[in-house]
């Protein structure tokens, strides 16, 4: 059985996938906030490298302990920004041996069309901790593709839960986007299928039900409503909702919500399968 690990060193979680035979036997994620006050300056602090550096490297001992012949790692938005990433990839390597590839925002929104969708055409966001993607796809060609530095973390860093502050901010950062061409929209990454989990109500998070929800604009604007209206600690009370996510998820709410109206999507697809797998793919591990 040929066996293989990704991890996603993103800006609020890292992320293991572990694969055998080209499907997926499991995630796991550990919130661990890398990119946390990158709105104020581009330095990585401290105790979140430390954070990360420990889950990155629990993650890569589980998965050689596991007999995974490879295990890959790849950083987004959170290192790519850093001044001082440097000190965070190096301590990565010399703690367990793993060399971690920084990928631009493009190869981001590439490999997260590719994990979810595959060849099929549409288009699909992907809200991260610091930088949100959006990316379409016609006839199996990119035709659009662009990446803004706005994502949970950052709003919360700049505007903590105050519902005016973000959905201003929220409002300037999807300018950037201009003109998208019309498609289908897909939805990708801990935002999106928490909040499907929320619409749907589960008490167990379930990839088979997350993935193909259906989550309308006005639907979307419900679920900020509700979760502004909310503590932190009452969202953290809910079902399905992951350690490290309840201060972030109001904020994912609004920029998902300004993102439907501004841009004039009616509807969004939630998938389960995202970068992981698009890394996974493109390193011809899986299909």
């Amino acid at each position: 059985m040929r066996k293989f690990a990704v991890i996603d060193i993103g800006s609020n979680s890292v992320r293991l996938m572990f694969v055998a035979d080209g499907k997926v036997l499991y995630k796991a994620l550990n919130t661990t906030r890398l990119g946390e006050g990158l709105a104020d300056k581009p330095l990585l602090k401290t105790e979140a490298v430390e954070r990360s550096v420990k889950a990155v490297c629990d993650f890569y001992q589980k998965a050689k302990a596991e007999g995974a012949e490879m295990v890959y790692a790849f950083a987004t938005a959170a290192v790519r920004f850093a001044e001082n990433r440097e000190v965070f990839l190096d301590a990565v390597e010399n703690t367990c041996g793993l060399k971690i590839e920084v990928i631009s925002g493009e190869t981001e929104a590439e490999i997260g069309i590719l994990g979810a969708l595959g060849n099929q055409d549409g288009g699909v966001i992907d809200i991260g901790g610091a930088s949100t993607e959006i990316v379409i796809k016609k006839s199996r060609e990119l035709i659009y593709k662009k990446s803004v530095n706005i994502g949970v973390v950052r709003l919360k860093d700049r505007c903590g839960r105050d519902p005016q502050t973000l959905y201003e901010v929220a409002g300037q950062a999807v300018n950037e986007y201009g003109a998208i061409p019309p498609s289908e929209m897909y939805a990708i990454g801990g935002t999106a299928t928490t909040l499907a989990a929320l619409k749907l109500g589960l008490e167990v998070y379930s990839s088979d039900k997350i993935t193909g929800t259906v989550i309308t604009a006005a639907e979307m604007q419900q679920l900020a409503d509700k979760l502004l209206s909310m503590s932190v600690e009452e969202i953290a009370a809910l079902p399905c909702m992951p350690k490290g996510r309840a201060d972030v998820l109001a904020g994912g709410a609004v920029l998902f919500t300004v993102l439907m109206k501004r841009l004039n999507f009616a509807r969004l697809i939630v998938s389960d399968r995202d970068n992981l797998e698009g890394y996974a793919i493109k390193k011809g591990y899986m299909e």
